[in-house]
């Protein structure tokens, strides 16, 4: 599906973007080139490491309204892990200050609260020109920017093509849950 096709269903905006550019055969492709602080233990997270798998993307936060996602986050990654699904987490400042905490008071909350086990990423900047460069390329690929937490990016095997969620977009929203299945074939 080449091309740009943009559908709208009530509060869930999805985006379909076409193909990028393929990055070397047997490297990593150009999408994931980046690497990020472990939010645990601050080692480092290469991007690259996920090459091949699937990928939701999901800029969160312990003090929001759609923190309750976290649930489902995790149940969704548990339940297609094994297939090929990950789901990455970005834990951000940027929407209404809710998300305060060191990095490791964040991964105390995810581990106690909702028991989360999906990678995180270390804190960090998901809009503006602050952004981190992955979620700038997001951004620019898919034409949707986070308006809020629990904005959502789907990447295929391949990272050639990403879907951008809004944060009113569930883990077992349908659509999302359709477009997973179709990059986990």
């Amino acid at each position: 599906m080449n091309g740009f096709l943009k559908r709208c269903f009530g509060s869930i905006a999805l985006l379909w973007v076409g193909m990028l550019p393929a990055g070397a055969a047997a490297g990593c492709p150009p999408l994931l080139e980046h690497t990020f602080s472990v939010l645990q233990d601050g080692k480092p997270m290469p991007l690259c490491q996920y090459a091949g798998k699937v990928i939701l993307v999901v800029n969160t936060a312990s003090y929001c309204g759609f923190t309750s996602q976290y649930d489902g986050l995790e149940k969704l990654y548990a339940r297609l892990k094994d297939k090929g699904l990950v789901v990455l987490g970005f834990p951000s400042n940027d929407f209404g200050e809710q998300e305060p905490g060191s990095d490791k008071e964040i991964a105390d909350f995810c581990r106690l609260t909702y028991g989360v086990e999906f990678p995180m990423a270390g804190k960090t900047v998901v809009k503006g020109r602050d952004a981190n460069p992955f979620y700038r390329q997001l951004a620019e690929i898919t034409g949707s920017r986070p308006k809020w937490n629990f904005h959502k990016y789907l990447i295929n095997r391949e990272a050639t093509q990403v879907v951008a969620y809004t944060s009113f977009t569930k883990p077992d929203d349908q659509a999302l849950l359709k477009m997973i299945d179709e990059f986990l074939k």
